[in-house]
């Protein structure tokens, strides 16, 4: 004889079957039953973020920023705008662009960039880690700087500490504004993460002053 908590127990067990077929499937007024479809896979895409504009020079000069790139706050005074680079390809650190408007020849300053680069036996950079070339982009004629090999980097400004960065990449654009200054737009970091960004950086350049 069955006891009365077993009964009981059985019409749940039923109870929650029959609900579960009810859920699963439900009949149609020709007496076929149809199966719930399983959801559709979630697409697995990446979010296309929109662009950063920065408006450097009113009506002359605006940098269009992927928006992938974050806004960081500039590691010093002298540098205006700060960008992330998210690590790619195996790299561990993240690259790094920032924008500054200043003085000194454009001749200098790249000097000063070529001289922050050594091969890795320590020797001067030769034609093959280094590019400089002159591009025209509308009213703007810039300069656009390719370097590779080890950088001494001084992340907290010319006068901070220096720190070996090997097997390092470094882009650059150098673009004088009639009347308002000569403004630099500087990309640098592990080789694989800037090659990655390489044509997001020259579609930036092209686009914002063409």
């Amino acid at each position: 004889m069955f006891t009365k908590h077993f009964r009981r127990t059985m019409i749940v067990v039923v109870a929650t079957l029959a609900t579960a077929e009810w859920v699963r499937a439900e009949t149609e007024s020709d007496g076929t039953a149809t199966v719930e479809k399983p959801a559709a896979p979630a697409d697995k895409r990446p979010v296309e973020l929109s662009p950063q504009v920065i408006e450097l020079v009113k009506d002359q000069l605006t940098l269009s920023v992927p928006g992938e790139w974050p806004a960081v706050k500039p590691g010093n005074r002298i540098i205006e705008h700060e960008f992330s680079i998210p690590p790619a390809g195996g790299d561990e650190a993240a690259g790094r662009m920032t924008i500054m408007s200043a003085g000194g020849s454009i001749d200098a300053n790249i000097a000063r960039w070529v001289g922050q680069f050594r091969t890795p036996d320590g020797q001067p950079l030769g034609d093959e880690e280094k590019k400089i070339e002159k591009k025209k982009f509308g009213n703007h004629e810039v300069h656009l700087v390719d370097l590779s090999g080890e950088f001494q980097d001084q992340p907290r400004g010319p006068f901070g500490p220096k720190v070996a960065r090997p097997d390092y990449r470094m882009l650059a654009a150098i673009i004088p504004v009639e009347k308002n200054g000569t403004w630099f737009v500087k990309l640098y970091g592990p080789k694989q993460t800037i090659r990655k960004a390489y044509k997001q950086f020259q579609a930036m350049i092209g686009k914002s002053i063409d």
